[in-house]
């Protein structure tokens, strides 16, 4: 099942987290070095909770997009509005323990097919090189990259270690790929 969270208050703070525990980990471990692990995973995801409910949601046409199966958060990320017809793409994640299922995937999909509801539009996301899972499932939502550098259209930077995903939204082909023709 597809969520569309559109403010803070939509978020399950604890779900949310348990599909991103493996990146706050980690981000535990480098923004926290001498913080014992937990208080670390804590701090992190103080830190997350805060930006969304401060700085992600307070932007218009933000969106939090959520995978669900049987009640389980599985896969999750953001999209921005950066202009009528096309949006940007952060913190694609799955849950470890849901991972090579085609997840991450099956969310790009249905998040396409939800905003292609209101009509033609164009998606756009920027992906470390090296990580080939991200590249994989992009490839496999059927985004095409669009630049061998990657290109952060809410920041306006660019990341030569980066590629830039986009897939632009034709309700003809989709249809076709939803159907096995594409």
């Amino acid at each position: 099942m597809l969520l569309r969270i559109e403010n803070f208050k939509g978020i399950d703070q604890r779900k949310l987290m348990d599909v991103y525990a493996e990146s706050n980990g980690e981000n535990a471990g480098y923004f926290f070095p001498d913080a014992d692990l937990r208080e670390g995973i804590a701090r992190v995801e103080e830190g997350f909770l805060r930006f969304l409910e401060e700085e992600f949601f307070a932007a218009d046409g933000s969106t939090y997009w959520v995978l669900s199966e049987d009640g389980e958060w599985v896969s999750a990320l953001r999209t921005s509005r950066i202009s009528d017809g096309l949006y940007y793409i952060e913190a694609l994640e799955t849950a470890p323990e849901h991972r090579r299922k085609g997840h991450g995937a099956k969310l790009l999909k249905e998040v396409i097919r939800t905003l292609g509801e209101d009509g033609p539009f164009r998606i756009c996301d920027c992906v470390s090189k090296r990580n080939t899972a991200s590249v994989n499932t992009h490839l496999a939502a059927g985004f095409s990259i669009a630049a061998e550098e990657g290109h952060d259209l809410l920041r306006n930077e660019t990341d030569p270690g980066g590629l830039s995903f986009e897939y632009i939204y034709d309700q003809e082909k989709f249809n076709g790929e939803q159907n096995g023709h594409g």
